[in-house]
């Protein structure tokens, strides 16, 4: 039997396991990038380890995320990256030099290497045929110090494409009519593949915007083949030597194949406030919009942008829209500058923001209270632009534009047409915003730098045999990281404090959960379908490890979220039957017992005072098990474990 591409990658980078879906696999990581709303944490727990350098090809920290400084914290922990980076062999991408995913596409991706990062939209890096994964800054460290990375072997989906995209019609409206079709859990354990005829027309900037997406699918990650249109980007960017082939082979076997005629699709937006809450732009033509927002690791190519600017040409936004546009990289707008494309951007009312992830993470730009937000980027969660009743809507760059212009919701195919943009032969290459490590020497005797909000890392604690705590917090179906630990600008400078940071865990939900949870000394918490869904974070486990929660309990789980709180030493179960949520209300005073024996049989109980019990799956590799006895996965590494 035949192998897909993802399974092809994953035999040559095997250390243990074996590939049957369901069974938890180990691979070599040969990348590693993090982003400094998660990288604080990462190198904090990497120097833990008391590795002095690191053992992967190639490593490389990220500023993208806080660039917004408003006081200390942010500069300190810029300084922090760069120096420990310097002292640690990884790579330095400097503030300004661009988002993480888009830079690391142009720059440094490699088709056939395996990448995992501290972001949940690394898989963005499958749009040159990476087998790239989110993680949290844990497992990023344990690679960096050479480490396997572990994940439970994964189906694989195909999207079969056929036809050709017709004008204003986009990669985005792919994305956006799958997730109509599999929804925010529809890729949960798959891999998604993408092949077919229809491939051939796309970019690896088109196929990047779809792998980031895929993030949203709840799936472990997605993967294009490397082919003609991988080798003309790589070739651009300087980087053909970069180029290796990459397709399925012929006879290989998949779980589901999705197919998608390109020629029928029509631009699509996801309303408030989900990803996967997708309707035709056409029937929203009566909605008016008061902010627009082109960007993000999703849409801020060259070629996102140069469409927009061909679009604003001549033209102004309309009165009472406020639009932004923010280049993925230094290289996108030092392009856009020497064409003239900016002066086309900037003449029509609108704003330029930094190179930086800025509003697609609450980071500046927040819409007006009870605005409609039209942004180009990949989650509208509640209250995730800043402002919690604003209403966000995902589009893309086209449909965004067309909105800006006429000041509604509009579907971009009614406005005349824009001359034809294509990739360039050649990009502007210029990577002197990537500082390079010290050489080894050098490096042992160079100071790392560490301002006063850089806080030691909070210790986990070994899961005992049973669990007595209060029921602190009762939610839903579909919470996502932003709900449990929030980002913007007022919460994300405080990422390597974590007891500032607890301050604000699940503020969207319930703002008195930080004190009820320090009340109660120890705690668990009740979820429902799709748990910790969104960014790879692992702040959302660590700061709930913090404020005593011993157990989440729910009816499913996030891939990264549960690997995460398995790190922070937290026990994830779930419910053997679903409707025994129901049997259980916040306040109630909970015990789990017998739960070491339960790791090894797969099932725990879980009852109240007043009787109500539940059967919970206990679902752990012995890997994981060990990890939850030692206290965490830093307290497992740092006890030889591996």
């Amino acid at each position: 039997m035949g192998k897909t591409i993802a399974q092809k990658i994953i035999a040559s980078h095997l250390i243990s396991g074996e590939m049957v879906p369901g069974r938890e696999v180990a691979l070599k990581i040969d990348q590693t990038l993090t982003q400094d709303a998660t990288g604080t944490m990462a190198y904090l727990e990497f120097e833990t380890m008391g590795i002095p350098q690191v053992k992967t090809e190639f490593s490389i920290a990220y500023v993208d995320h806080n660039t917004l400084q408003c006081g200390f914290m942010n500069a300190d922990d810029h300084q922090y990256l760069q120096t420990v980076a310097a002292k640690h062999g990884v790579r330095f991408s400097r503030p300004g030099n661009g988002i993480c995913h888009q830079v690391h596409l142009e720059r440094f991706g490699k088709p056939g290497k395996t990448l995992i990062g501290s972001d949940s939209h690394t898989p963005t890096g499958g749009g040159l045929g990476m087998l790239a994964f989110g993680a949290g800054g844990m497992d990023v460290a344990v690679a960096m110090g050479g480490g396997a990375y572990y994940i439970t072997m994964p189906k694989m989906f195909k999207v079969e494409l056929t036809g050709r995209l017709r004008p204003y019609v986009t990669a985005k409206d792919v994305s956006l009519k799958l997730l109509q079709i599999l929804s925010v859990k529809g890729g949960v354990g798959a891999i998604i593949e993408w092949g077919g005829e229809g491939i051939k027309s796309l970019t690896v900037p088109e196929r990047a915007t779809i792998t980031n997406m895929g993030t949203e699918l709840g799936a472990t990650t997605s993967i294009f083949p490397s082919d003609a249109q991988t080798r003309a980007f790589l070739k651009a960017q300087g980087r053909e030597e970069d180029f290796v082939p990459l397709e399925s082979d012929p006879d290989a076997v998949y779980d589901r194949v999705i197919p998608i005629d390109l020629s029928t699709l029509t631009p699509m937006i996801a309303c408030p406030h989900s990803p996967d809450n997708v309707v035709e732009v056409s029937t929203l033509a009566d909605v008016k919009a008061d902010q627009v927002c082109i960007g993000s690791c999703t849409n801020s190519s060259l070629t996102d942008m140069l469409k927009v600017a061909a679009m604003l040409r001549g033209r102004r936004v309309a009165p009472g829209v406020d639009l932004s546009v923010s280049p993925g990289s230094r290289q996108v707008l030092t392009m856009l500058s020497d064409c003239g494309a900016l002066s086309d951007i900037l003449a029509s009312g609108a704003r330029l923001l930094e190179c930086a992830c800025g509003p697609c993470i609450g980071m500046g730009f927040s819409p007006n209270s009870g605005g409609v937000s039209l942004r180009t980027f990949n989650r509208n969660f509640l209250g995730r632009s800043g402002t919690k009743d604003a209403n966000v809507y995902l589009v893309s760059p086209e449909t965004a534009v067309a909105s800006a212009l006429t000041g509604f919701i509009t579907d971009p195919t009614t406005l005349p047409p824009i001359p034809a943009v294509s990739m360039p032969e050649h990009f502007a290459i210029d990577d002197t915003g990537v500082l390079q490590p010290l050489p080894p020497q050098e490096a042992k005797d160079a100071p790392v730098l560490r301002g006063p909000n850089i806080r030691p890392f909070p210790k986990g604690r070994p899961v005992p045999d049973e669990i007595g705590a209060s029921l602190v917090m009762k939610v839903g179906d579909n919470i996502t990281t932003d709900h449990i630990m929030p980002a913007g600008a007022k919460v994300l400078p405080y990422r390597s404090n974590i007891p500032k940071m607890s301050e604000f865990c699940f503020e969207v939900c319930d703002p008195g959960f930080p004190a009820r949870a320090k009340a109660a000394g120890s705690g668990i918490i009740l979820g429902g379908s799709n748990y910790g869904q969104g960014s790879s974070r692992e702040h959302a486990a660590l700061v709930p490890m913090y404020l005593g929660i011993r157990a989440v309990v729910v009816k499913s789980f996030a891939r990264i979220h549960v690997a995460n709180l398995i790190n922070a030493g937290i026990l994830p179960l779930t419910f053997e039957n679903e409707a025994d949520y129901d049997r259980f209300a916040q306040g109630d005073r909970l015990t789990i017992s017998d739960i070491h024996a339960g790791m090894d049989s797969g099932f725990v109980t879980m009852k109240n005072e007043a009787g109500e019990f539940a059967r919970l799956r206990c679902a752990l590799t012995a890997r994981q098990k060990a990890i939850l006895l030692a206290g965490g996965l830093l307290e497992y590494t740092k006890e030889g474990g591996k």
